[in-house]
């Protein structure tokens, strides 16, 4: 699914670096699943969490059975926007207000055309096969097969409950960008990573920085479309993946 800060072009990297540390019976746990393209691509036992409720219930009517439509017309877009609950179901508005939307942002994407509006014919090419909407349709469904299985859930990642010695990724709202979330807690959420590791579970985070307890084992430069500080420009960024220092040492304490 397209979905701000999406991990799906980074997956091949950083999936090996994390599964190798997978033993058999171990779930996967992801509290931030966000648009499913790191979940999707892995096996076993799965937990997809993240607060945003809208679309935790979309990949539950996936599962269902559901199927998101070719074209969404821009009057749906702003109204799905405006009135929200009033006349919508939460699937319907979650595929919308990312599916349907420029950079695939929850609060501040305009409606996504492929043509500009002021193209001749536009109306009609935007309608196409090619159209935004056409576009997260298929990308949603062929991630179908391989999310049937895992569990969905709507909560804030403080209270998952987590199975033990589950294996973590989480990919948090960035530090300095303006993701939907503006209240995130970074320094919260760390301590959270190192209060897991310390339960005996193994956790990943992607980020751009992190505090200096956590050591960086993987990083590439992306080009990415989010909003960095206050500049509404894309740039290349350099993605990392960390883990706590300490981890090798609660490993030893056989705490998994």
């Amino acid at each position: 699914m397209k979905y701000m800060g999406s991990k799906n072009r980074i997956a091949k990297h950083i999936l090996p670096i994390m599964l190798k540390y997978r033993t058999e019976g171990m779930t996967w746990v992801e509290p931030f699943v966000g648009g499913a393209n790191m979940i999707d691509k892995v096996g076993g036992k799965r937990i997809g969490a993240d607060f945003n409720e809208y679309l935790i219930e979309m990949w539950k009517a996936i599962q269902n059975g559901w199927i998101p439509p070719d074209y969404v017309e821009e009057n749906d877009f702003h109204n799905v926007r405006k009135y929200m609950d009033e006349m919508f179901e939460k699937h319907y508005i979650a595929f919308v207000r990312f599916g349907c939307s420029f950079g695939a942002e929850w609060s501040r994407g305009g409606f996504a055309r492929n043509v500009k509006k002021d193209k001749p014919n536009a109306d009609i090419l935007n309608r196409t096969s090619k159209s935004y909407c056409a576009q997260s349709k298929r990308n949603i469904l062929k991630q179908l097969p391989n999310i049937k299985n895992v569990d969905f859930i709507y909560c804030n990642y403080q209270d998952l409950q987590i199975p033990p010695k589950s294996l973590i990724y989480c990919d948090p709202p960035y530090e300095g960008t303006t993701m939907y979330n503006n209240d995130f807690e970074h320094a919260e959420f760390w301590q959270w990573c190192r209060d897991k590791t310390n339960e005996g579970h193994i956790v990943f985070v992607s980020e751009y920085n992190a505090p200096n307890d956590f050591e960086c084992v993987w990083e590439g430069e992306i080009r990415n479309g989010m909003n960095v500080a206050d500049k509404n420009v894309k740039k290349h960024n350099i993605e990392k993946l960390f883990i706590l220092n300490g981890f090798e040492k609660t490993k030893e304490r056989g705490l998994f």
